[in-house]
């Protein structure tokens, strides 16, 4: 969350002046969902956006972890 947040901040909130509450909420939300979510490539998941990796993970079958139920 740390580094989400400082992206957060380094991407968006510091290069931009707000004039208010409801357009900084407006422009922060345009970032996680239609920027961060859809677009942003995660190093972590392969070089891919969040949305993409979710939708691969949910194809595959799930990891069996034990055969004792």
């Amino acid at each position: 969350m740390e580094r989400f947040f400082l992206s957060l901040k380094m991407e968006r909130v510091w290069r931009r002046d707000y004039a208010n509450h409801a357009e900084a909420i407006r422009d922060i939300t345009e970032y996680i969902v239609g920027f961060y979510n859809n677009e942003r490539l995660h190093s972590k998941l392969g070089y891919l956006p969040p949305t993409v990796y979710e939708r691969a993970m949910a194809s595959e079958p799930p990891i069996k972890v034990s055969g004792i139920s």
